[in-house]
């Protein structure tokens, strides 16, 4: 029987009419509608004509994450008063719960990305709802793109509804050809914020890292609001290790239930959520599967971590995984109202007020930081390679494309025009990343098709952390165990040796052995060859790290199959890898094998290597010095050398270094033609001014025999005749009245003379260098040498400054010349008694 009442309280209700307008005058719209208001399940519901009213239709929803479909299907099931399975079905990965009768489908994403590519037309389907539009996942967005093209060449009649919980409509508006926006208002009650950050400062996010103080405060943030309101409390967290840490710091609480959901959670956990209170007081911790893909019933305040986890891709080191960041202002936003939903509530934000502001406004669109290897094969098999005329919200970006289209090549899943291969048509019907398609049907055939579905399944939804580190470990565990984690494993595998082609177990390998190929298969970049004992280099180029007590340490060879690299490491670190023995590595990893001579720079060495080499990418398998290498080869490496260990490398001597300072003076004081000799010039030029000395030379040690002075003569401007004025310009010394030749210091920004005192009596002028255009500066010395006075202005020192110095030093030596007029005293570099 039809729960009409339910039915009739939903204030999408009275929206109802205007979205049929809608639909039937434009074929699509979008609706706007708060969580909680009934989009996900009356809408659905109102569509198919299941409601006592409306044309009688077939229609699909699509969900972003399988929770959220399964507990849409139960929901409007209970809505009909039916079972799952009659009118209103659902299908995920793994389990289809639908029927013959069934007229609302619920599905998620990437089962309806499956169905489009097997029939594109959709054959039975009335209309396609993409519920949660707004979380702009990347499933949710190719989808999206896909049914437009149907629309467009297909199914013009066939009717989609983008439903988002934000009223952030305008961009799906005109992605939809400017269909018209339909906007239902919620039942909104008023929520407190109450700003609650720490008390001393937690380290930010990093990886899949958060710092254990923040979850302790949350947990204490729960228990404050536990005295502090009444009603259940909702909290949000990034992921399950955080939700389970939370669970167990809330461990001595009485009088209360504490519940945890996230798609992991076995299927009874999640319905008792959903199902509402007994009594007993609830603290439900979820993720962000909580903030509007489910209503939770009963819930007054919402406590919010600030955290959520999204998709990033390095593909400089050919890592993707999730990654912690700060939740945008719009899931705070959707977070709140969740306390709202059924009556006045309060919202416990764990930051401070001044740090909203500072808050991204939105989540970022999957497509523009996740790996799009899998996105790239389903636009291949769709006709699209490039993705240019798919309807984007957000183009994907080209790096990152052809990234994902280098993959699939390398697993011979495209052609190399970018369409599909019959190989890789075969890997997008398996509901797989391309790797993990890759590893499944390249294995099977060496281990069997049920044991490499087996390691898949594994590698498609990583093992919980008390599982460990080690893959085959892991495997062996997942068999035995009777937790959650093991049942969908079991259910996954069933799955996928029954879409793969039926192989027999050889029987061949071990356990050990069938996990590291399937890995490598998978990740071949991510071979890894130890260079310690818990440190590794992946083929790719990255270095890996083992955690402490790993099983893995000493291994010679790893197949890493998850690994991430915590902001400001070095390496990547290990989460699951399996060891495997050389030869696998080059089966798994053969496209990354090169054999050749290379002569280059080492930065460990700091000297030219000549070696014949053969490696898999980065990973140097054997090595043997080359006698005659390719002098231009040669060359460049001591260039390159110059360029990172810098001109240093070189000999200078002082004349070298004088003569450097010269050139720098005059470049700077004259300009052309007289050469920059700044370390960037000279270091981009040094082909040119190290002449025939560079040709010669193999090795470090030659360039430190190198004479630099030398070599930068050929800087000079003989051309223009120049060069013959240098000592006129800038000499090296200057002959005082004294008859002595007094070197001059280049080093500074004015040339400095330094001279006794008495050595330039009689001389009324500061001498000018450089055509008379600047004077040096002159530091008068006392005749232990040391600096009495410094001008660059010789005749008014004698004038003015003069006497004080005099005054001051000839007490102190009495056996030198300290005459009144020093106009026309004798110079002289000798005491009283000598002259």
């Amino acid at each position: 029987m039809i729960r009409a009442d339910a039915l009739d309280s939903l204030p999408v209700r009275t929206a109802l009419p205007a979205l049929s307008t809608a639909l039937d005058g434009h074929g699509a719209a979008v609706l706007c509608a708060p969580p909680g208001t009934g989009k996900t399940t009356l809408v659905p519901l109102a569509l198919a004509g299941l409601t006592g009213e409306g044309t009688a239709r077939r229609v699909v929803v699509a969900e972003p994450r399988r929770i959220a479909a399964r507990a849409a299907a139960r929901r409007m099931a209970w809505l009909l008063g039916e079972q799952v399975g009659q009118r209103v079905g659902f299908t995920v990965r793994g389990e289809r719960r639908a029927g013959p009768s069934t007229r609302v489908e619920v599905v998620t994403t990437g089962v309806l990305l499956q169905r489009l590519q097997r029939d594109p037309e959709l054959a039975g389907v009335d209309a396609v709802v993409l519920d949660e539009c707004h979380e702009r996942h990347l499933d949710a967005d190719t989808a999206a793109a896909f049914l437009l093209d149907v629309r467009a060449a297909l199914r013009p009649e066939l009717r989609l509804l983008a439903a988002s919980a934000t009223t952030d409509a305008e961009g799906w508006a005109g992605l939809l050809g400017g269909a018209p926006v339909v906007t239902a208002e919620g039942v909104s009650h008023p929520v407190e914020v109450v700003w609650a950050p720490p008390e001393k400062p937690v380290r930010p996010p990093h990886g899949m890292r958060v710092d254990p103080a923040l979850l302790d405060h949350v947990a204490a943030v729960v228990r404050r609001a536990l005295r502090e309101r009444s009603g259940d409390v909702l909290c949000f967290l990034p992921g399950v290790g955080e939700i389970a840490r939370v669970a167990g710091l809330l461990g001595g609480l009485t009088d209360v239930d504490v519940l945890q959901v996230h798609g992991r959670a076995p299927a009874a956990v999640q319905d008792a959520v959903l199902a509402g209170g007994s009594g007993v007081r609830r603290v439900v911790l979820a993720t962000s599967v909580a903030e509007s893909s489910l209503t939770v019933p009963g819930v007054r305040v919402v406590v919010d971590a600030g955290l959520a986890r999204e998709p990033r891709m390095d593909h400089a080191r050919g890592l993707s995984a999730l990654t912690t960041v700060r939740a945008s202002r719009a899931a705070a936003r959707q977070r709140a109202g969740r306390a709202g939903r059924e009556a006045p509530g309060a919202v416990y934000r764990c930051w401070a007020e001044g740090e909203d502001a500072r808050l991204p406004r939105f989540p970022a669109p999957e497509i523009t930081v996740a790996d799009l290897t899998a996105f790239a094969l389903q636009a291949a098999c769709w006709g699209d390679p490039g993705a240019a005329s798919l309807a984007l919200l957000d183009p994907p970006p080209a790096g990152a494309l052809a990234a994902a289209r280098a993959v699939l090549a390398a697993t011979g899943a495209v052609e190399p025009d970018g369409r599909p291969t019959e190989r890789g048509r075969r890997m997008a019907r398996l509901g797989l990343h391309p790797r993990l398609a890759r590893a499944l049907l390249d294995g099977a055939p060496e281990l069997g098709t049920r044991r490499a579905a087996e390691v898949v399944a594994l590698l498609s939804e990583e093992p919980p952390r008390e599982y460990g580190d080690d893959l085959a470990g892991a495997w062996r565990t997942a068999r035995r165990g009777g937790d959650g984690y093991a049942a969908r494993w079991r259910a996954e595998a069933r799955r996928l040796a029954g879409a793969a082609p039926d192989e027999p177990d050889p029987g061949m390998l071990t356990d050990d052995a069938a996990a590291g190929l399937v890995a490598a298969l998978a990740f071949p970049e991510r071979v890894a060859r130890a260079r310690g004992e818990s440190a590794y280099l992946m083929v790719g180029g990255t270095g890996a790290a083992l955690g402490e007590g790993s099983r893995l340490r000493s291994a010679p060879w790893l197949a890493v199959a998850v690994a991430d690299r915590p902001v400001s490491a070095a390496s990547a670190r290990v989460r699951l890898g399996a060891v495997i023995d050389e030869r696998t590595a080059r089966e798994a990893a053969g496209a990354f094998f090169a054999e050749g001579e290379e002569v280059h720079w080492s930065t460990e060495r700091c000297d030219v290597v000549a070696q014949r080499v053969r490696r898999l990418g980065a990973v140097e398998l054997s090595a043997r010095a080359l006698p005659a290498p390719d002098a231009r080869l040669v060359r460049e490496a001591l260039l390159t050398g110059l360029r990172q260990e810098g001109l240093e490398l070189l000999r200078w001597t002082p004349e070298a270094v004088a003569l450097r300072q010269r050139l720098a003076f005059l470049h700077r004081e004259l300009g052309e033609p007289w050469p920059d000799v700044a370390d960037s010039v000279l270091l981009e030029r040094a082909g040119d001014w190290l002449g025939w000395e560079l040709e010669r030379a193999a090795r470090r040690s030659d360039l430190e025999r190198l004479d630099a002075g030398r070599a930068l003569e050929r800087l000079l401007p003989w051309a223009t005749g120049e060069a013959a004025r240098l000592a006129e310009l800038a000499p090296e010394r200057i002959e005082v009245p004294s008859g002595s030749r007094i070197r001059v210091d280049y080093s500074g920004e004015q040339p400095v003379l330094a001279v006794k005192l008495q050595e330039l009596f009689g001389l009324g002028q500061t001498p000018r260098i450089a055509d008379g255009r600047v004077p040096l500066l002159v530091h008068l010395l006392s005749p232990a040498g040391r600096p009495a006075a410094v001008t660059a202005d010789l005749a008014s020192f004698w004038r003015d400054g003069y006497r004080a110095v005099r005054a001051e030093l000839r007490g102190r030596y009495p056996r030198h010349p300290w005459p009144e007029d020093p106009a026309t005293a004798v110079p002289t570099r000798r005491t009283n008694a000598r002259r």
